[in-house]
């Protein structure tokens, strides 16, 4: 994640440097004064926004005290204030955390999660939402995201003003232009490594509702139900509504359709479950990810569900 954030910022200040060479540094501060205003922006409203989105009702320990609890007893372990609990009121099965730092951190469930998990399987999940605060991955996957906005708006101002230009400034014009494809090229690449920055940090939370106690096998059971349960959503309002979200979420709701035929590999008693036993099997077989499960990972900001059980199952106690 150290070598991530390096070569990000590595991409950036050599693109500043060039631009900032070729038209004068002062453009180049405008775009990070820019994004990073956007950026503090974000962080000041964001919160609201989600919530807004996510329709969370904030519930008191006297109206949800099980999952107070359950929530508390992680937030010790994992030596956090206890954060902020609400219950969204989508019927998408996840879970989510946000917030401006760990002391502000906030936890959600879904009316659709308390459905379909037990009780263990429910506080694995909400060990992996405890983990991102703990990680400080909200903050961590803002500021990585600046970067490919800065080279968005560096590439988009570059050729068009190189397309644009004429007369006396065409050379120019079509330096700045070359120049802002480059640009381009590279938002492309820091694109899909922030995306990539995403999935790791999705592996760490994983890692640490273990650390904080939970079995993996329940974690992966629970990882199970809710891509099965993702997959028979239905409303495409929901759907439509989280579209912008979903990279708080403990799995992504829209490819849960094309993971269900997967994870066919990792129960095959279909018994609904992963066991500890089923774990401790597929640590020592190898999993099949088909190619074009392989190339859409590379666009979405959750590891392939099947990898990540796989993962789980090194993690697992035998």
């Amino acid at each position: 994640m150290f070598l991530l954030v390096a070569l990000l910022f590595g991409i950036l200040y050599g693109v500043i440097v060039i631009v900032g060479q070729m038209m004068g540094i002062g453009s180049a501060i405008t775009y990070l004064v820019l994004a990073f205003g956007f950026l503090g922006l974000q962080y000041l409203i964001g919160p609201a926004l989600v919530a807004m989105t996510m329709r969370v009702k904030w519930v008191s320990e006297k109206e949800e005290p099980d999952l107070h609890r359950m929530v508390a007893e992680l937030a010790e372990r994992a030596r956090l204030p206890k954060p902020k609990i609400g219950i969204s009121q989508l019927s998408i099965p996840n879970a989510f955390a946000f917030g401006r730092s760990q002391r502000d951190g906030r936890v959600c469930v879904t009316r659709g999660i308390l459905n379909i998990l037990s009780r263990d399987e429910l506080k694995a999940v909400l060990g992996h939402e405890l983990a991102h605060i703990k990680n400080r991955d909200m903050a961590i996957i803002t500021l990585l995201s600046a970067i490919p906005m800065i080279l968005y708006w560096l590439a988009f101002s570059l050729m068009w003003g190189g397309m644009l230009g004429g007369g006396r400034r065409q050379q120019g014009g079509n330096y700045a232009a070359l120049i802002g494809i480059g640009a381009f090229l590279m938002y492309f690449i820091t694109n899909l490594l922030v995306l990539y920055g995403s999935r790791i940090r999705e592996y760490y939370a994983d890692m640490g509702s273990v650390k904080f106690g939970n079995m993996p096998h329940h974690l992966a059971t629970a990882l199970y139900k809710l891509v099965y349960g993702n997959a028979r959503v239905r409303d495409q309002g929901e759907l439509k509504r989280v579209e912008g979200a979903r990279a708080f979420f403990v799995n992504d709701p829209l490819r849960a359709y094309y993971e269900v035929r997967e994870l066919s590999q990792v129960d095959r008693n279909q018994d609904g479950r992963i066991s500890h036993e089923d774990l401790l099997e597929l640590r020592t077989r190898n999993v099949r990810v088909g190619t074009a499960e392989k190339m859409m990972e590379l666009f979405t900001t959750h590891p392939n569900m099947l990898k990540r059980i796989k993962h789980l199952s090194t993690l697992s106690v035998g």
